[in-house]
């Protein structure tokens, strides 16, 4: 099984290898990580091995045959995603998809659904999905795409695989990274590896540039420390406020990248070279190290892991960029 586009995650590939060679592949996988972990490529390797139709099946995906390069495209007229808008998935969303599911399938012998952020299914959502995964057609395979597998139902998570993906080592994503950018400076590369914590999409959305959002939440970290460094209560009340148009995943990259900055801040602050190249990010660092105490800034971590956690689930962005302001106003 090819799982070259995967980096990392040695134990996990061993598991699948081990699978399709020995039964070949489930029809249900929950593919669970922190976004950036590479839940979506793993998602469409899978959906290419289980549509693929140019190899022996324990050698699937060929990467080669039609239907693979499809799947790689985005194009696959059996490969089906929901959940990409960023909003939560309703039960009319998995009825229709339950629907499609007894159409069969266009050319391939399998059809595939890819849940983006199942985690966001209600429980009337999920049961409708649970429906599905037991009674659904034998041709139909399902992979659920998750920050948070415990967030679903035990009779869902029962009925599925658990793969679970693990961040990179910081050698396995320059490794990654230089092969996919030969094109970009190496000292441009091995920085975006450093600063993505082992999450490599992180990098590669950094350093492709493709997705504006993530320059967005960059930025506004820079915004969010030096408000919170400035000690100005109102100017922080106010950029608070004006997240509450942000969506959650925007809000998670936002809570993210101001995390990495603290850390770099608690670095410096102890003598330490943060690696951060990015001479602006470095400035607030410093700013923030000699201006706030160590607690101050463990406090602040505190606060904004929690706030990212709680992404995950159906906290409104009003209440999460209140629970920010106030939060934040406390530890000055």
């Amino acid at each position: 099984m090819d799982l070259s586009q995967l980096a990392g995650n040695a134990a996990l590939k061993r598991q699948l290898e081990a699978e399709s060679a020995r039964r070949g592949l489930s029809h249900a996988y929950i593919l669970s990580g922190s976004a950036g972990s590479g839940r979506r490529t793993l998602a469409r390797v899978l959906a290419a091995a289980l549509v693929c139709d140019g190899a022996e099946p324990e050698a699937r995906p060929c990467l080669a045959c039609s239907g693979c390069r499809k799947v790689l495209a985005g194009i696959h007229p059996d490969v089906n995603y929901t959940g990409t808008d960023g909003r939560d998935i309703t039960v009319a969303q998995v009825r229709a998809l339950r629907s499609d599911a007894y159409i069969r399938p266009n050319e391939a012998a399998r059809k595939v659904y890819v849940v983006i952020n199942a985690q966001t299914m209600n429980p009337s959502a999920q049961n409708a999905m649970l429906k599905l995964l037991e009674e659904g057609p034998a041709y139909a395979a399902f992979l659920l795409l998750t920050d948070n597998a415990a967030a679903l139902l035990q009779t869902v998570r029962s009925r599925c695989e658990t793969l679970s993906l693990s961040p990179v080592t910081l050698l396995e994503a320059e490794d990654y990274l230089l092969r996919r950018f030969p094109d970009k400076p190496e000292a441009e590369v091995r920085a975006a590896a450093g600063r993505c914590e082992g999450l490599i999409g992180r990098a590669v959305e950094e350093l492709s540039g493709a997705e504006a959002d993530e320059s967005r939440a960059r930025e506004g970290a820079i915004t969010l420390l030096e408000r919170f460094v400035g000690g100005d209560e109102l100017s922080l009340m106010e950029y608070a406020v004006s997240l509450e148009k942000w969506d959650r995943d925007s809000l998670s990259s936002l809570f993210g990248e101001t995390v990495l900055l603290l850390r770099s801040a608690l670095v410096l602050r102890a003598g330490g070279g943060c690696g951060e190249t990015d001479p602006q990010r470095l400035c607030v660092a410093r700013e923030a190290a000699d201006k706030c105490s160590a607690n101050m800034l463990l406090s602040a971590v505190d606060t904004l892991e929690k706030l990212r956690a709680a992404t995950l689930y159906n906290a409104g962005a009003g209440h999460l960029a209140g629970w920010l302001c106030a939060a934040l106003m406390s530890e000055k």
